[in-house]
């Protein structure tokens, strides 16, 4: 891949962001893999070719997973020594993946990252807590692009928020973020049902489907790791339910469907909305919308957003709750819920 005097490659400069995020040893085979792409003139093609915006893509993300991948399968032998830190050379061992395995690399790349992150739940109960205070009411979630459904299970979970312990303190699923400011909402959320949908979702009872989803956990956070083992294994006794569609078709026949008196309905999604054509986006902000326009204090409509912002400088949990429409940026958080910033309900 050929850049302009003075660019930086999408790897080079997604490692940039790990260093900041603290993944030292994920930003190092992203600067390895940038440093000898030229040994692997498929992946290499695929990155210099990517069709539309190669961040809002995670396109890197899809790279080091494909790396994480092979490692895991201890192929080739160097890489999966550098990650199990029998040695550091990162060059040698990013250099003969990208030499022996260029096809692999490429085919992982051609799908969609598939993170499920469950440290995401703890922004998104909190959002809850914050709904719960507002209606006092159970709620139903339907949820846009679940994956393997590991967030729909998230009352299954526990959970210390700045030191309010909420969630079910027998899980082996604990999520603990590092909490800045005020606690949410002391109130124990009732969820009542929960569905999701995604184009792909993935079984987690199926071992591709785990070592997809494991190879998407940065190798230098073995905490996370530990915890999606644990939240695949809940998933297997409490299967979420998935249905296999694409999110506005699928959303906009939810919606239409017949609230129950007395229950509220929350659409909620978490770092999913980047993947998504404008015009499915459009539908899908229009469904919601309209939906809200229909809701009355007795059938109330909340929407929950954790996504980046527009210029990709923040990740935002943002609420909006009908009747009303009110909307508010309650925090800011870490891409993978490792922190957050509460503000509460203040007005966007």
């Amino acid at each position: 891949m050929i850049l302009p005097a003075g660019a930086i490659g999408e790897l080079a400069r997604q490692a940039e962001v790990m260093r900041a995020i603290g993944s030292p040893f994920v930003a190092e085979v992203l600067a390895a893999g940038e440093r000898h792409l030229a040994q692997a003139p498929r992946t290499a093609a695929m990155l210099a070719e990517w069709p539309g915006d190669p961040a809002a893509a995670a396109v890197a993300m899809r790279f080091n997973a494909a790396l994480h991948a092979l490692a895991r399968r201890d192929t080739p032998a160097t890489l999966g020594a550098l990650y199990r830190g029998e040695h550091h050379d990162v060059d040698a061992a990013v250099r003969g993946a990208l030499t022996k395995h260029d096809s692999f690399i490429a085919a992982w790349m051609r799908d969609p990252p598939q993170t499920n992150e469950v440290g995401r739940a703890a922004a998104i109960l909190a959002a809850l807590m914050v709904v719960r205070a507002r209606d006092g009411l159970p709620v139903e979630l339907l949820e846009l692009g679940s994956s393997a459904g590991l967030n729909l299970n998230l009352a299954h979970y526990d959970y210390d928020l700045g030191g309010l312990c909420v969630g079910d303190a027998r899980s082996a699923v604990r999520i603990v973020p590092e909490w800045r400011g005020a606690p949410p909402p002391d109130r124990q959320v009732a969820v009542v049902a929960a569905q999701g949908v995604d184009l792909h979702p993935l079984a987690p009872d199926d071992p591709a489907t785990c070592e997809r989803l494991m190879a998407y956990v940065f190798a230098d956070q073995p905490l996370r790791s530990a915890r999606l083992a644990h939240a695949l294994a809940l998933a297997r006794r409490h299967p979420p339910q998935v249905t296999r569609a694409d999110a506005a078709n699928w959303l906009e026949t939810r919606l239409a469907e017949a609230q129950p008196a007395a229950r509220g309905r929350i659409v909620f999604h978490s770092m999913m909305l980047q993947y998504v054509a404008p015009d499915e986006r459009e539908r899908i902000v229009g469904a919601i919308r309209a939906a809200g326009a229909r809701a009355d204090a007795t059938r109330p409509l909340s929407w929950i957003s954790f996504e980046w912002t527009a210029a990709r400088t923040a990740v935002e949990l943002r609420l909006t709750c009908w009747p009303g429409g009110d909307t508010h940026v309650l925090a800011t958080c870490h891409p993978y819920g490792a922190w957050i910033e509460w503000k509460g309900e203040r007005a966007r």
